[in-house]
Order: structure tokens, then C-alpha cells, then sequence
């Protein structure tokens, strides 16, 4: 499991033009599935999220976790997985199928108490990301 997160000062998604989830300051989390993850890998990403220290402390340097205040917006992304390294399609067969992925996901989503795209449908994220701070986390 493989998440890109940012650090936003807000967030939003859209599915048929209509606003399914955001967030003001917190983080945006991108979130890839693979065949071999399960609850245990889920819940080790999801606890590693809520103690990430990205976010400044009083004198400015990252060292607090996500905290009060701080929200989260969640959006499945199987295209994490994607493998570009032959041709110039990419390969997704590393990234699990829906119906692995769709539970593993709410799983995550449920633990951090995230907003959240819908998943499998086409979503337009819009973010403003605050440092900008982005970081690749794999568990």
C-alpha cells in the first residue's frame, strides 16, 4: 500500500460536477492498493498518517502530527501503481482489483476520519498545497 500525501491548505473533490468531499488545512491523501495488502497493512498506513509530523510546530519546523484542526480528504488512486517502465502505456497490473481495494481504502479512510472521492468514478481534485510539502509513504 502506497499513499501520496500532501500538505494542503485546502482540498476539494468533484464527481459530476458536484463537491463529494473537502478539507481546509490538512492533509490530501492519494491512495494506491496493491494484491498483497490487507487490514494489518491498512491500518499500519493509516496509524503512520496520523503521526506523520509534517505540519509546523511554533517555531516553524515540522515536527506536529496531523491533529486538531487538520482535516483529511482521502481519493482512491490506483494509478500509483501504474508501471511506465516498458513502452509508454502504463501497466496497472500491480494495483489491486476493486474489490480488494474498495474495502482496504473505506478502511483507511475510517481510521483517519477522512473526507472522501468516490471510488472508481472519474474525480476532479482540486488542491492548494501548503509549502508545498509532498511526500511518498509505503507500508
Amino acid at each position: 500500500m502506497k499513499a501520496l500525501v500532501q500538505r494542503v491548505s485546502r482540498a476539494a473533490v468533484r464527481v459530476d460536477g458536484a463537491v463529494v468531499g473537502q478539507i481546509g488545512p490538512g492533509l490530501l491523501v492519494l491512495l494506491g492498493v496493491t494484491h498483497d495488502d490487507d487490514e494489518a497493512t491498512a491500518d499500519k498506513l493509516a496509524d503512520k498518517l496520523l503521526k506523520l509530523r509534517i505540519f509546523p510546530d511554533a517555531e516553524g519546523r515540522m515536527n506536529e502530527p496531523l491533529g486538531p484542526g487538520r482535516g483529511v480528504l482521502c481519493i482512491s488512486q490506483f494509478t500509483l501503481y501504474g508501471d511506465a517502465r516498458k513502452g509508454n502505456r502504463p501497466s496497472y497490473v500491480e494495483a489491486a482489483r476493486p474489490e480488494v481495494a474498495e474495502p482496504l481504502y473505506a478502511r483507511v479512510c475510517d481510521t483517519l476520519g477522512a473526507e472522501r472521492g468516490v471510488f472508481g468514478a472519474h474525480m476532479e481534485v482540486e488542491l492548494v498545497n501548503d509549502g508545498p510539502v509532498t511526500l511518498l509513504v509505503e507500508v
